[in-house]
Order: C-alpha cells, then sequence, then structure tokens
C-alpha cells in the first residue's frame, strides 16, 4: 500500500473506524493527523488509539472549526473524513443536534479543504442507510434514495456536498456507502449505536440477547479490517467516473443468526424475540443487503472475513481489553446527551 512518509489527515478518527484506519495508515509508514473533539454520545475513545499513540499527531478541534487546523489540511494528501454521528435513534430526539455535527459541520470542512488544498482526495464514510427501505435485494447505488431518519437525511446532504465539489473540481472526493461495520473497539458503552454494538456488549457481559421482530430481516455486516481496507484503497486510486460505492460484508445473514452465534459464543446465552417499540419501528428498514460489485470492479476488493470469524476476533480482543470500553462495576449503556445539545449553536462534529 503507497502510504509510506504520505501525510493524512483522519477526521473522526478516535472513533472506532477512524482509529482502525489510524493503526494500518501509521503501520504502513503515513504521518497521520488526526481531527477529533471527543464529542460526547459518539464513541471517540483515546485508548482506540494507544497502540500508535506517540506516532500520530491529534487535533482537538470540531472541523466546523477547520481554520484553525488549516496548515495540516494544506499538508495533506489524503483525508480520511469519517467525522459523524451514527445514530439513528439520537438523530430522531435531537434532530438540530444531528443536523450540525453530519452537516453544517461537514460544508463547512469542505468548504475550507477545497480553500486550503483544492483537488484533494477525500475518502468520505457514508451509509446505507440513505437508500431507506428496500425495493430489491441486494442493493446497488442506482437504488432510490429514501432516507427514513434525520440520520440518513443529513447523511445523504453531506454525501451530495462531497459530490458536488467533486464536480466542480474544487476536492476529489469517493464516498463510501458503509453497511453495518462492526470490530474491535466499536463503542460498547454509548446506547443507539446499533445492533452489533448492543449484541457485543450484552454478550460480554453475560446478558441474553433480545431481537426486535421475528429475525428474519437480513444483514451483510462488513469487518473493520475489510472496512479500512476500502478506505485504503479508495485514499490512493485513480478518480472514478462514479464517487458514491457501495461498500458490504461478505454475506446476507438473518438477524436471528447473527444474534444466535452472538449467544453460542458468548457462552450458550438464550436469544428471545419481541415486537419492535414504537421508536425503533418507524426507522426499521426491514431487510438489507450490499451489491458491492461497482467497488470490485473499480477498485478489485471484495469483503474477505465472513461473520463468524470476525465475531470470533472481535469477542477475543474485547475481553482483553473490556475495562477500557465498559466500567465493570455499571456495564450498562449511558446516554450522555443533555436535551440542551440538540438545539445548540456551537458547530460540533463526532467520531465514527
Amino acid at each position: 500500500m503507497p502510504y509510506k512518509n504520505v501525510p493524512v489527515l483522519i477526521t473522526g478518527g478516535l472513533g472506532f473506524i477512524g482509529s482502525n484506519l489510524a493503526i494500518r495508515l501509521v503501520e504502513a509508514g503515513a504521518r497521520v493527523a488526526i481531527a477529533d473533539p471527543q464529542i460526547a454520545g459518539c464513541g471517540a475513545n483515546l485508548h482506540n488509539i494507544a497502540p500508535v499513540a506517540g506516532r500520530i499527531q491529534l487535533i482537538p478541534t470540531d472541523i466546523g472549526d477547520a481554520d484553525q487546523f488549516a496548515s495540516t489540511i494544506r499538508e495533506a494528501k489524503i483525508i480520511f473524513n469519517l467525522a459523524g454521528e451514527i445514530s439513528h435513534i439520537h438523530s430522531m430526539e435531537f434532530p438540530e443536534r444531528d443536523l450540525l455535527i453530519n452537516t453544517v459541520a461537514q460544508l463547512r470542512f469542505l468548504q475550507a479543504c477545497a480553500r486550503y488544498n483544492p483537488g484533494v482526495r477525500i475518502v468520505y464514510a457514508g451509509t446505507r442507510q440513505v437508500y431507506g427501505k428496500p425495493d430489491y435485494l441486494p442493493m446497488d447505488e442506482r437504488h432510490p434514495v429514501r432516507p427514513i431518519d434525520f440520520n440518513g437525511v443529513h447523511k445523504y446532504a453531506a454525501n451530495m456536498y462531497h459530490a458536488m465539489l467533486s464536480r466542480s473540481g474544487h476536492i476529489d472526493a469517493i464516498v463510501l456507502r458503509l453497511t453495518n461495520v462492526y470490530g474491535p473497539r466499536m463503542s460498547l458503552a454509548i446506547p443507539c449505536q446499533g445492533f452489533l454494538s448492543t449484541f457485543l456488549r450484552l454478550v460480554l457481559t453475560g446478558k441474553g440477547l433480545q431481537v426486535f421482530g421475528d429475525g428474519k430481516q437480513l444483514r451483510d455486516p462488513v469487518f473493520v479490517d475489510d472496512a479500512v481496507e476500502a478506505f485504503l484503497l479508495a485514499g490512493t486510486a485513480p478518480s472514478p467516473s462514479e464517487r458514491t460505492i457501495n461498500v458490504g460484508g461478505p454475506e446476507a445473514l438473518p438477524l436471528r443468526q447473527i444474534a444466535e452465534l452472538c449467544a453460542k459464543h458468548g457462552g450458550d446465552l438464550p436469544v428471545a424475540f419481541r415486537p419492535f417499540p414504537d421508536d425503533r419501528a418507524v426507522i426499521d428498514i426491514g431487510s438489507y443487503s450490499t451489491d458491492s460489485s461497482l467497488f470490485e470492479t473499480t477498485f478489485g476488493w471484495k469483503p474477505g472475513v465472513r461473520f463468524e470469524d470476525g465475531l470470533l476476533s472481535t469477542l477475543a480482543w474485547y475481553r482483553a481489553e473490556l475495562h477500557h470500553y465498559l466500567d465493570p462495576a455499571n456495564p450498562q449503556p449511558f446516554c450522555s446527551l443533555p436535551e440542551h445539545q440538540g438545539v445548540q449553536h456551537r458547530l460540533m462534529y463526532a467520531a465514527v
């Protein structure tokens, strides 16, 4: 991978995917800077970069205030943009907060990139959530965009900012629409971060699992190492004709099977099924699986880690590191989002 001595900037680099990417880049010899102000409730964790902490420049600044680190933007050859809130539930509870983090801050950051480093390659962490409920599966990039929550709307707006500024030549962006990513360094102590973090937290604390619905809904989780490989390839590849590209996992599994595998490897824990709560039912998309063929033909990549193998690796990692992600005395998730955060006017961003 051609990253030796290459200056790169990772926004949201203290979060889950961003920190795994940062570690890989440092190991590849890149000169890595991270911009991450550790916004409450979004998953940033300094321990995530512990293996390479002394070899990373950490900038504790919002991307919406990018003028404060203009020199880093100007120097970067590649920018990996993983800043953002991922919680769909939080977006419905605090829509203005999600707007500031996922849209307004992104717009200001991209304008700064275009001003200080015209034409810079940016790889943005988008989401399959923008598609909404599928008309067909597996879902390709031609599927209509119909977000069903504020997070999807705001992430789609940021997707379009990247695409528009690339068409005009101000930046050179690629947007990866990611399916559910899992693996080491996921946040476990924050609620509403997705079903996989919930399953992992329950398994690691010896609790049984609950599945909403009948468990027949399909998902195609992608292991974080595979996702990082996709970012690395997109970072250095020639500019593609299609700039928004799906990234999915190697297999589509029913939630029932995912839960049963988690329960099995957690010590034969029970799995229960219950109706969707009203607040979850309105933003549930049903089944989803990704058509990643465009990424494969464009970059020569396909995911290689099957879910059960990735799950075993993830559980083994957390069993050695769990005290950095959960309080043993109080392993229940907590939400640190005061109600006023939904309407504050300070620009914020968060780690993914």
